[in-house]
């Protein structure tokens, strides 16, 4: 009990430590890189919640490592067993970045400059996109260039597909470039093939992710059944050479199901707009570089 308590106070205070926010000092280095690995969804009250579930597991069990498997479990499990909802947004916002495209390219080819078009669109982007869309018309209207506003648009809707669009919004700004309208029809189309390319893949991936979720249910409810109906069976764990057996144990099935949700994932391209933070870009000087 007195190692498993102390096991959860290390994992909370880690806890609180990726979720607070640094008002006067900042983090060492390698704190500072460990912080920005961890999931944005670790919030407190589900750090608070895994580590008492995981005390009482220790508690009850007698194992000091059930303790730190079952605080894991509680803090990795949600986002492998739930739904995809990340790609499921990023799918969105491609869909919301091809309608909004092709808005553009409509208003520009009723003769409106390239600003007034953008000003015109952003007031009636897709929902996905609604606030990076009125932040970019705050942006121009407060009086900066297009392009570093085009720019900081990047660095707030994060995509690679908004970096090619912005690129080519941000040379006709810069040189007027003349045919933007069918340009812009061309990319809304490359981006709905993109959209119907990811949903494709996302169909047939569905398959790995529900044969992870099978696995992994599987797998704690024999594990959950044997300590609940058959305990005797688990006593050679009591020995400390039991608890290093289930460490390791515990910890192959963690690199296993990590691999297993890996597999399902999809690699992002790389970016062609260098990402900066968010407040450097709408912080940058007019006419600079973003």
């Amino acid at each position: 009990m007195a190692c498993g308590t102390v096991c959860g106070l290390g994992i909370v205070a880690l806890g609180y430590g990726a979720v607070r926010r640094a008002e006067h000092e900042e983090p060492p280095g390698v704190l500072r890189t460990v912080i920005a690995r961890l999931p944005a969804d670790w919030t407190t009250r589900r750090v608070v919640l895994a580590v008492t579930t995981g005390v009482v597991a220790g508690a009850l069990t007698t194992w000091p490592v059930a303790a730190v498997l079952t605080t894991v479990a509680l803090l990795t499990l949600p986002g492998l067993l739930g739904p995809d909802r990340a790609t499921a947004r990023r799918t969105e916002r491609m869909e919301a970045l091809a309608a909004w495209t092709e808005m553009l390219r409509d208003t520009l080819s009723a003769a409106a400059g390239l600003e007034q078009a953008v000003l015109a669109t952003a007031d009636i982007a897709p929902a996905p996109l609604e606030p990076e869309m009125r932040q970019l018309a705050s942006t121009l209207r407060s009086g900066r260039p297009l392009p570093a506003a085009l720019r900081a648009l990047a660095a707030d809707v994060d995509d690679p597909l908004a970096d090619v669009m912005v690129a080519a919004l941000v040379m006709a700004a810069e040189q007027q470039a003349s045919q933007l309208a069918p340009l812009l029809g061309e990319l809304a189309e490359s981006v709905r093939e993109q959209v119907a390319m990811r949903q494709r893949v996302d169909a047939g991936r569905a398959s790995v992710r529900t044969g992870v979720r099978v696995t992994v249910i599987v797998t704690l409810g024999m594990t959950l059944g044997l300590v609940v109906f058959n305990r005797p069976y688990l006593d050679p764990f009591d020995t400390w050479t039991g608890q290093v057996v289930m460490a390791v144990a515990g910890t192959l099935f963690a690199a296993s199901f990590t691999y297993l949700s890996a597999i399902g994932r999809i690699d992002e391209p790389v970016r062609l707009i260098s990402p900066v933070p968010a407040e450097s870009a709408h912080s940058a000087e007019p006419g600079g570089t973003s």
